[in-house]
């Protein structure tokens, strides 16, 4: 047995609205023979499969089938020339003003072509006749421009209606992403204050560690090897302390940003020839510039250091032999450079979190190096994204504003 549902999906109520009036129109026909029924029943099938077989096979098998009517119940004088408007209102729906007129011409043409079965040297049309004829002519060509207006009215409703939906969709995922920028930023401040005094408080006993570790190394006998060494570690761990905290007072302490009008290419040209001269990896820079980038405003120190940073971390994923590429394009109003490589690829459920303070997958990594990247991009008023798939690579977009 079949549901309620599914009886909707085969039948709808418009169809049996169809049937009904099809049924009540041949019990009101005037002329009952088997081939006028079946030319109504005909029609009102066609017209209830119209949105399944389509409008153009639904108009085009209306107008031969109201022919047929036509030619078996009087002709030029049957009263069946009413359902000529089934085919010139389904064409003024579907199609646009050029199509349905036509369709509309063609019904009038197929109207009054039976005028040519009558013998003109018998019959003569009296005045009020014509004048029904001429009627009969301009209805369906008023029906037909009066619907193609009605329905162009409710199409460009509905372009209205869709381009609104449209717009109310990109503000709502607007509006989440400045919910997550500004959450992030909130987290960003936070652990900038927090990384910014531990800092300063961490660096006086270092010093004192340091300079420490020096007098030992200078009063103790040469010939204690064990107090030399011990001393020699002790200066390079303070040493490496001291340098992942300047990283720390980087990322937490406000940039002063020199804006300046530069070249972009020559500023990543500096970057990959300093890149190449240090040759941390068996890779290869590939160079994709646009020519239609005009001088942009940044910082170039710390653009320079953003760019270098992401072409260590593409050389560092990419395999042996590897290829780099370093592409800018305009975007609207924003300048892009995309740092490009083809190796591990970042796991989908890290992407949200790159750019996280102290989030890595390096095991010697502390997870700075992309959020200070961050913190630089969108103090110019930019944006960092990435894209990425493991196993073929990720493309690091950098967003700079033109103006």
């Amino acid at each position: 047995m079949l549901s309620v549902a599914a009886w909707r999906r085969y039948v709808r109520v418009q169809d049996l609205i169809w049937l009904l009036l099809f049924i009540a129109l041949i019990f009101s026909s005037p002329r009952r023979d088997a081939m006028v029924i079946t030319l109504l029943l005909a029609i009102g099938l066609v017209q209830i499969l119209e949105q399944r077989i389509g409008a153009k096979t639904s108009i085009i098998a209306n107008l031969g089938l109201c022919y047929l009517l036509m030619y078996f119940s009087g002709g030029i004088a049957s009263s069946f020339y009413a359902m000529l408007l089934l085919p010139v209102i389904s064409a003024a729906i579907s199609f646009d003003l050029l199509r349905s007129a036509a369709v509309a011409i063609l019904a009038c043409a197929e109207y009054l072509s039976f005028l040519l079965f009558i013998d003109w040297r018998d019959v003569e049309i009296p005045p009020d006749q014509r004048l029904e004829l001429a009627l009969r002519f301009v209805i369906l060509l008023l029906v037909s421009y009066l619907t193609y207006q009605l329905a162009r009215a409710k199409r460009d409703e509905a372009i209205r209606y869709q381009k609104a939906a449209e717009q109310l969709a990109a503000a709502n995922e607007s509006l989440k992403e400045a919910e997550a920028n500004v959450r992030r930023a909130d987290r960003l401040a936070a652990l900038g204050q927090l990384t910014a005094g531990l800092a300063h408080e961490l660096r006086n006993p270092l010093g004192t560690m340091k300079t420490s570790a020096e007098l030992l190394a200078r009063n103790v006998e040469k010939e204690n090897a064990i107090a030399q060494e011990m001393a020699g570690y002790i200066r390079e761990e303070v040493d490496r302390t001291n340098s992942l905290i300047t990283r720390f007072l980087d990322f937490a302490r406000p940039q002063h940003l020199k804006i300046e009008k530069n070249d972009l290419a020559a500023m990543l040209d500096r970057v990959i020839a300093r890149f190449e001269r240090e040759k941390n990896a068996d890779v290869s820079v590939y160079k994709n510039y646009s020519p239609d980038i005009p001088p942009v405003a940044f910082d170039a120190e710390l653009i320079e250091r953003v760019i270098s940073n992401l072409i260590t971390n593409a050389a560092q994923a990419s395999p042996p032999g590897g290829v780099v590429t370093v592409k800018t394009r305009l975007a609207e109003e924003m300048v892009e450079i995309a740092v490009i490589d083809r190796g591990t690829g970042i796991d989908p459920k890290n992407l949200e979190s790159i750019f996280n303070p102290f989030f890595t997958t390096k095991p010697e990594g502390v997870g700075l190096g992309l959020a200070i990247c961050s913190k630089i991009v969108d103090e110019h008023g930019g944006q960092i994204t990435v894209e990425s798939a493991p196993g073929e690579g990720s493309v690091f977009h950098v967003f700079l504003p033109l103006h």
